[in-house]
């Protein structure tokens, strides 16, 4: 009995302790699960580790990545005058921050061999996309994903949007109070569409005229934007810890979106993507609200945001990039145009080396830059040596909100002004004229790092008569494994014998665009001069093989799905015809079969 009771005395007093803890650990769940999902007491993965208070926005000065123990003297003994790991040295300090915070030491990620060879095992063949594939999908955890905290996107909670719109409210001002208030620069001609020679300093094209008195206002007004961001910029609003895809899309793009955004899950990745609309016109609830979730993607109003605040700048065409970018829930961010899509599995792009050291990496145009010489006066910069790097090709490009606010902030002014004053001072009409230039020329001024992929970008396509090629894509390379070579010293874009290339990464089929809808028009890349059924991508075998896989086929597996399954879905197909029958008889002609045949399954590229 006394056992008994010694036994009963025990467990009382052991449950009268257990119980008031497992009631106060239950309230401080429910307390915290009640907490808007994007906010975070996870201290972000760039910030100080003694930092341990959670924050929604960016540590201004903040650098990415890893202690470096190198040597100035030694870094510069593997930097050529082409510089692609730049850290800018151009003007004086009207850029410069206050201050720059230290940061963290991690381990850094194995860089890969220099002649590492190409990975064959790329495409999930037998992928579906039905939600219940993407759930399947979506529970295998990836060994390449240990710091991805957020698989989903939170940027249309409401408690996120308001979030938002406070940000925009405060840094619409700083936009509109520095207007150049000056007439655009005046054209005197259109820049040559001059190749990149790293080894050809070429004099750079001068082909604008701007008064003096108007050079002076722009310059007046730069500065005074620059200082603002310095000194009391408006905080961007992100998830912490958060990676994912941005893109923008919308009208005759949306189907081109879906079937980049179905190759892209092709590769196994599960990171979640926010597709920006320009407005509500735009908006397709069919695709919004049912086909895009199922892949783990979200549509994402941008009028919604920018007309909460009145301004008199009309955003339209390259504009939205950049806003999308500024906009995303994303801290970090691999935007990607609609036309383009990786062939690799893009989140190991995140966790590796050049990314975690420099915060923001570009890739090359086929051109020579074309910037305008007043543009480096304006901005209070030294005039870079045309063999420095060539034009950016931004149908892709990376970065950290984290890292970068200034330069994307910056960026953002370049693009708002950018129809009327800095499209033109930044190609003076050369090839794509746009925003693709505003990235580089904004992180520059900053002073912030980045990284541009040196590999140069290959045409694919078809041979034209004179030789030369009619590209219908534009390949873009693997920036881990270029990385791993330059700065060993070997830069195959000025010597490509030095090494084998790095393995191809993304794939840009820009012009014209692979819809269904519209493909099949006379003179498109699927016909021969006759009007016969062709292979889009039949030139520069080097670079075609180098692929790894019979990229084109798996490409036309989505088209022809997307067109057969949502043929009466889309807006902008309302008014075409037999958009499946012609994807399919295509089909047959090239690949003798009206089916779609499956490739065998591989591994994933993970």
């Amino acid at each position: 009995m006394h056992f008994l009771f010694t036994r009963r005395s025990l467990f009382v007093k052991t449950l009268l302790l257990v119980f008031p803890i497992t009631i106060l650990i239950s309230y401080f769940s429910f307390q915290r699960s009640h907490l808007p999902e994007w906010y975070s007491v996870v201290p972000s993965r760039h910030s100080n580790d003694n930092a341990g208070h959670a924050t929604n926005v960016i540590a201004q000065d903040h650098k990415p990545g890893h202690t470096d123990t190198t040597s100035s003297a030694e870094q510069n003994l593997h930097t050529p005058a082409l510089v692609q790991a730049h850290k800018p040295s151009h003007g004086g300090d009207v850029s410069k921050p206050k201050q720059i915070q230290t940061h963290t030491v991690s381990s850094p990620a194995p860089e890969p061999s220099a002649t590492q060879t190409v990975d064959t095992a790329v495409f999930n063949h037998n992928s579906s996309h039905s939600n219940e594939s993407f759930t399947a999908q979506n529970s295998r955890t990836s060994s390449n994903s240990t710091n991805l905290k957020e698989s989903v996107s939170h940027v249309n909670d409401p408690s996120f949007r308001k979030k938002q719109i406070e940000f925009w409210h405060s840094f619409e001002p700083l936009l509109a109070g520095n207007d150049p208030e000056c007439e655009p620069p005046k054209r005197l001609g259109k820049t040559k569409e001059e190749g990149f020679n790293p080894s050809n300093n070429q004099p750079r094209p001068n082909l604008l005229e701007i008064p003096r008195i108007d050079i002076e206002k722009m310059q007046k007004a730069h500065t005074k934007f620059v200082d603002g961001i310095n000194e009391n910029s408006p905080q961007m609003i992100f998830t912490p810890g958060s990676q994912g895809l941005v893109s923008t899309a919308g009208g005759k793009y949306l189907p081109v979106f879906l079937i980049s955004l179905r190759m892209l899950r092709r590769t196994g990745t599960t990171l979640p993507v926010e597709v920006f609309l320009a407005d509500h016109e735009e908006y397709e609830p069919y695709f919004c609200q049912e086909v895009l979730p199922s892949l783990n993607a979200t549509c994402v109003i941008l009028s919604d945001i920018l007309e909460s605040v009145p301004h008199s700048v009309e955003i339209t065409h390259y504009q939205f990039k950049v806003f999308a970018m500024m906009f995303s829930s994303f801290e970090e961010i691999l935007f990607l145009d609609a036309d383009c899509f990786p062939i690799h599995n893009p989140e190991q792009l995140f966790i590796s080396e050049p990314f975690r050291k420099h915060g923001l990496i570009t890739w090359p145009d086929f051109w020579a830059s074309s910037a305008s010489p007043l543009f480096y006066e304006i901005a209070s910069q030294s005039v870079p040596p045309m063999t420095e790097r060539a034009s950016s090709e931004t149908g892709e490009l990376l970065l950290s909100k984290t890292t970068h606010q200034r330069s994307l902030l910056l960026a953002t002014y370049y693009n708002y002004y950018g129809p009327t004053h800095y499209y033109r001072l930044l190609s003076q009409g050369g090839p794509g004229e746009g925003d693709k230039e505003t990235f580089l020329a904004a992180a520059s001024v900053m002073n912030e790092t980045f990284y541009a992929t040196s590999e140069p970008v290959q045409p694919i396509g078809h041979m034209k008569n004179d030789g030369g090629i009619d590209g219908s894509a534009m390949v873009q390379y693997d920036p881990v494994q270029d990385y791993a070579l330059t700065q060993n010293g070997l830069w195959r874009v000025k010597d490509n014998s030095v090494a084998e290339s790095p393995r191809p990464f993304f794939v840009h089929a820009n012009f014209p665009k692979f819809n269904p809808a519209t493909i099949f028009d006379q003179g498109a890349p699927t016909k021969d001069s006759n009007g016969k059924d062709r292979l889009a991508w039949t030139d520069q075998q080097r670079t075609i093989k180098a692929l790894g896989i019979d990229l084109e086929r798996i490409f036309w597996e989505e088209i022809k799905g997307t067109a057969c399954e949502f043929e009466d879905k889309f807006k902008s197909w309302q008014e075409s015809q037999d958009i499946c029958k012609n994807a399919e008889a295509y089909w047959k002609n090239i690949y003798g079969t009206s089916r779609t045949r499956r490739a065998p399954r591989v591994s994933q590229d993970r």
